[in-house]
C-alpha cells in the first residue's frame, strides 16, 4: 500500500480526535531499518515517539484501528495533559 506521511498523519488525527482536541502536532518519518514510521507527538515542550509498524500504518490507512497505537495515544494525551495543562 502506498502513502504519504501526510496522509498517514491527516488519517491518525481523524481516527484519533483527541490530538486534535488538545492541539498536538503529530510528525512522521519512515525508518526503512525498522520497516516502521517513527510517530512524534508534539505538544509545547512536551514531546513523545511511538514506532508504527508498516504493516499497523497499512492498517490504519485502510480504517482499522491499531489498539497499540491508540493505547500510545491515550497515555501520551493523559502524560501532556498533566505537564502542560491540555484540555
Amino acid at each position: 500500500m502506498s502513502y504519504t506521511a501526510e496522509e498517514l498523519r491527516a488519517k491518525l488525527v481523524e481516527m484519533y480526535p483527541e490530538l486534535k482536541k488538545c492541539d498536538i502536532a503529530v510528525d512522521l518519518e519512515f525508518d526503512e531499518g525498522r520497516d516502521a514510521w517513527v510517530v512524534t507527538f508534539k505538544k509545547g515542550t512536551a514531546q513523545r515517539h511511538a514506532f508504527l509498524a508498516k504493516k499497523d500504518a497499512d492498517a490504519c490507512m485502510e480504517g482499522r484501528v491499531c489498539i497499540y497505537l491508540g493505547v500510545l495515544i491515550a497515555q501520551y494525551v493523559k502524560d501532556m495533559e498533566e505537564e502542560l495543562r491540555c484540555v
